[in-house]
């Protein structure tokens, strides 16, 4: 093993896969010489030149769109979308050409793309650059959505989501491309629609995804000296969703507390309770507790932030009511 950070985990995705498959290549803005803001894409322009990591104009509609005709022709674009929140200027594209072109083609054509962007807040970068926008994809069919928490399920997740033959949102938290984990040196994948416990418990189930993992393992830590014994599931992929991992944790904490980055109305969370609810309803020894973002912008101002999104605290005291 070796240690790595979440940025030089995805290039190294990258990387492998291009040398892996010819058809693939990259699109996005500042992704070439420039390496990507967040440096996901460094070096590559020079391992595999301007064909194949093609830097675009600020158009991501067009691109976007671009990506798409390349695949159903036969190519695998990884599109790069700088911020989250812009693919809101190409949500036609996304939502009713990627999503659903195999489907209205009765199977005779598949749209074999990833869209990596990055979204989460936590750097001051306000309200239109740190959204959490993972639920509108989720939320469509022929969409799937990816979201990982570790180097090793980044480099895992992208390399399974290129060779997936599917539209895949692939979104990464800009708080995590610094975070260090250990990463294999051989071949290795992680496959979509797998979840993973990250701590076992016996009072009560914590579920996030991305940087709320993290949280969530730090309250399970409080908990801990308090007593509680608190369970962690990172759920890695919200669409295809490893229900049964979740329920088998449940059934056996009888209580579930689900955390998430984005807003609190009509959040992804809304849609695991009801799951939830109508799966293992008879086991649950108390309501499930939502955590998420409070529904406003997220503000400019850093302390204002804080307060907006979760915090550790904010799931100690949720678990602290239930148990």
């Amino acid at each position: 093993m070796k240690v790595l950070t979440m940025s030089e985990a995805l290039n190294e995705a990258l990387q492998e896969e291009m040398a892996r498959d010819e058809r693939v290549f990259l699109m996005g803005e500042d992704i070439g010489e420039y390496g990507g803001i967040f440096k996901v894409t460094k070096g590559l322009y020079e391992q595999f030149g301007g064909e194949r990591v093609r830097d675009t104009p600020i158009s991501e509609a067009g691109f976007i769109g671009m990506g798409i005709g390349a695949a159903i022709t036969g190519l695998i674009p990884v599109i790069e979308i700088m911020w989250v929140d812009f693919t809101a200027v190409a949500m036609d594209q996304i939502v009713n050409q990627a999503a659903k072109l195999k489907y209205m083609s009765g199977g005779q054509t598949s749209v074999p793309m990833v869209i990596r962007t990055q979204g989460g807040a936590g750097r001051g970068n306000g309200a239109q650059h740190s959204q959490s926008l993972e639920t509108l994809f989720a939320h469509i069919p022929g969409l799937k959505v990816a979201v990982p928490s570790t180097p090793y399920d980044a480099k895992g997740l992208l390399k399974s989501a290129i060779r997936d033959g599917s539209p895949v949102i692939f979104i990464e938290n800009k708080m995590l491309y610094n975070k260090k984990g250990e990463v294999p040196e051989g071949e290795y994948t992680v496959p979509l629609g797998k979840a993973e416990v990250k701590r076992q418990g016996g009072d009560v189930t914590l579920i996030g995804i991305s940087r709320m993992v993290d949280f969530c393992l730090e309250a399970a830590e409080q908990l801990q000296l308090e007593g509680i014994s608190a369970a962690v599931i990172d759920l890695r992929t919200l669409n295809p969703l490893d229900l049964e991992t979740i329920l088998e944790s449940v059934r056996q904490t009888m209580r579930a507390v689900i955390v998430h980055e984005s807003t609190y109305s009509f959040g992804w969370g809304a849609e695991i309770c009801s799951l939830v609810q109508e799966n293992a309803f008879d086991y649950l020894d108390a309501p499930i507790v939502r955590v998420a973002t409070k529904d406003v912008p997220l503000p400019y101002n850093r302390t204002l932030e804080k307060q907006t999104i979760p915090q550790v605290s904010d799931i100690v005291e949720a678990v602290r009511r239930l148990v």
